[in-house]
């Protein structure tokens, strides 16, 4: 029996799951008004206070609609639910890079920058970069 390779994502899986870190903020919110969407748009109620809907005017559609928002929910409410499970277990160091690296706008800092602030070695920062997604990408089922 061999050692077991080192786990390693796909470059895509990669690069989708950073994408989604330095979008988290923005999914929450996309969730929140998702939700808020769904629950201000019962489909069994007439439009009384006469302004316009996002929702198709027949039942059907309506339904329809209502059930690709659910969906799209889910998958985003899975996407940072995995995020935040993963950062809130991490050490506070660990922390750090995330909040440096994805959820700070506009991003101005290298490498170097980031491993300098936390402070640890570029080559570490990367690193843990690395172990970051990939436990994100698991939380999520992702290869």
């Amino acid at each position: 029996m061999g050692v077991p390779r080192e786990e390693k994502l796909k470059t895509g899986t990669f690069k989708h799951i950073e994408s989604e870190l330095y979008s988290y903020w923005d999914t929450v919110k996309e969730v929140r008004r998702l939700r808020a969407e769904i629950l201000h748009s019962t489909p069994y109620f007439e439009n009384i206070g006469g302004g316009r809907t996002s929702l198709p005017s027949d039942p059907t559609g309506k339904t329809v609609t209502l059930l690709i928002a659910h969906r799209r929910i889910e998958q985003l409410e899975k996407i940072v639910e995995a995020i935040r499970t993963v950062y809130d277990r991490l050490p506070e160091e660990k922390k750090k890079l995330v909040q440096l690296k994805y959820w700070t706008t506009p991003q101005e800092l290298t490498w170097e920058g980031i491993a300098r602030q936390i402070p640890v070695s570029r080559r570490t920062a990367i690193a843990w970069r690395d172990e970051i997604v990939l436990q994100i990408a698991n939380q999520l089922g992702w290869r």
